[in-house]
């Protein structure tokens, strides 16, 4: 298929002419930002969404549009509550979603945390692995028979996995320097090695299971970093871009952000993104682990993307949770 979007795409722009009357998505994380966003886009082309959020009462005030579009434009929208970083309060999401028994087309694994300070989730796991990671591994292998065969599962990654490799002999940093992008980096490799193991284990019945990186966003997802320390690390990513002869960075806007999610989602052939990572609406190309390149840049490191490494993780998975899938 001939990609028409890049980097500036908007997710009206991907959704153009398309209707999603019929349609049913999960998107988790609809609290604020480019969940919101991805869930307004989509109801208002029709599509029934499902939101999921840690706190109901905050994503009820969030998604007020989201709620108008819906009634607008012949879509629907409920909100369900998703903890991810208390696995009790996952299963039980998964648990009534299972009991409804109604089927989705597209799951978007959007939620997440980002350079938090030290600490952990109510199961006793590092605060960012836990959440973006583990959490989202329960969550969506529990109700993966609710996925359509045909259908769909995009996990939110980010170019901040090639802060680090995915590490199993310490997840948790008893043994590891705790250092917030570095931690970071792990839940961001593991979000995109779920994904070439979920494509692995279910595209027998046409379900595709790929990562995006939705770009740089101003959004609360920053709302750890301090404000100098986040404007000194964009003047580094800047310095770095130009230095590769690219142009200063800049930040996307939301509709931007989101843009990725959709035409992976809902866009994209299948063939084409399964098993991949997906930036700027389009799939992105391997970068060597021994070449520094600017956050800014595109590409994906190839650790990210290995079948080995996505079956360990997998396995260890299995192992922190507790639960075989």
């Amino acid at each position: 298929m001939a990609n028409v979007f890049g980097a500036t795409s908007t997710t009206e722009e991907v959704l153009s002419g398309i209707t999603l009357k019929g349609k049913r998505v999960l998107v988790t994380g609809v609290s604020a930002g480019i969940g919101v966003e991805t869930a307004r886009s989509l109801v208002a082309h029709g599509a029934q969404v499902v939101g999921a959020a840690r706190d109901l009462t905050k994503a009820e005030a969030a998604t007020a549009e989201v709620r108008e579009e819906a009634a607008a434009n012949g879509g629907s929208f409920d909100l369900i509550e998703l903890d991810l970083a208390d696995l009790k309060n996952v299963r039980a999401c998964a648990d009534k979603l299972l009991a409804k028994g109604e089927e989705f087309d597209v799951v978007i694994a959007n939620a997440g945390v980002m350079a938090t300070p030290f600490g952990h989730t109510v199961d006793g796991f590092e605060t960012q692995f836990g959440t973006n990671h583990l959490g989202h591994f329960v969550f969506v292998n529990r109700i993966a028979s609710l996925i359509r065969n045909g259908g769909r599962l995009i996990n939110l990654a980010s170019s901040g996995h090639r802060f680090a490799n995915v590490d199993l002999e310490d997840p948790n940093f008893e043994r590891t320097p705790y250092v917030p992008f570095v931690a970071y980096g792990r839940s961001k490799t593991a979000n995109i090695l779920f994904a070439v193991a979920f494509d692995q284990r279910h595209r027998g019945r046409g379900v595709r299971a790929a990562a995006v990186h939705p770009g740089g966003i101003h959004t609360e997802l920053a709302r750890h970093m301090d404000p100098a320390v986040l404007q000194a690390t964009i003047d580094q990513i800047s310095k770095q871009a130009e230095a590769e002869g690219n142009g200063p960075f800049q930040f996307k806007t939301i509709p931007q952000g989101a843009a990725t999610s959709v035409w992976a989602g809902i866009f994209a052939s299948a063939d084409e993104i399964g098993g991949r990572y997906c930036e700027n609406c389009h799939v992105g190309h391997i970068v060597a682990d021994d070449v520094n390149i600017s956050p800014a840049s595109e590409g994906v490191r190839g650790y990210a993307l290995d079948p080995h490494n996505a079956e360990a993780l997998w396995k260890k998975s299995e192992e922190m949770v507790g639960e075989s899938f």
